[in-house]
């Protein structure tokens, strides 16, 4: 499929209080096949999701430690969660141990998880991930791992006002570009 009509497709699904605001911008370079074109999300006018750019608006971690250390990622546990360190540790470590053990597990597997889903994205092809979002559910690009299927599926029209709401807690471990989209939307509702 053509860029244009890509980005056509696209459009035709962003929500009404997002359209003119968020744009889809590609340049590709025609006379080099092998090397991938550039395609960055614009918020009015600015670039907001483009890696290689330092003037963007996110954050981009480049360690895990990094993550892990960012007082504004908030990791809720389960008692679930707390039951498995409490298993691992036959029960003879404190209660309120329990909790800063449960977290910190948490922390580094989504450490690795935001790491990864931005390494991913680094290497993607903006193009194939734009298909891929076009054929799959709007829950499973939700539920997605992917940076930019979270991305499109947040200013998706077929996200309604109720659903915005309910994802409030799954919103606090996505990585900062995903949480400045769902902000973004929020916003407009």
């Amino acid at each position: 499929m053509s860029w244009s009509k890509l980005k056509q497709q696209l459009e035709s699904f962003l929500s009404p209080a997002l359209v003119g605001r968020v744009e889809y911008l590609a340049s590709s370079y025609r006379y080099l096949p092998d090397k991938a074109g550039l395609c960055y999300l614009a918020v009015d006018k600015k670039k907001v999701l483009n890696m290689s750019d330092k003037t963007t608006l996110i954050r981009w971690y480049q360690t895990e430690l990094e993550i892990k250390n960012d007082s504004g990622i908030q990791i809720p546990i389960s008692d679930e969660e707390i039951d498995a360190v409490r298993k691992d540790t036959k029960g003879v470590v404190p209660e309120d141990r329990l909790q800063v053990m449960a977290r910190s597990r948490k922390r580094t597997e989504l450490a690795k998880e935001l790491m990864s889903a931005q390494s991913s994205l680094s290497k993607s092809n903006f193009v194939v991930v734009a298909n891929k979002f076009l054929s799959t559910s709007i829950e499973d690009s939700i539920e997605s791992k992917d940076i930019l299927l979270n991305i499109l599926a947040l200013v998706d029209r077929r996200v309604g006002k109720k659903r915005m709401l309910n994802m409030t807690e799954k919103m606090k471990v996505k990585h900062p570009v995903v949480q400045y989209f769902y902000e973004l939307r929020l916003s407009t509702l």
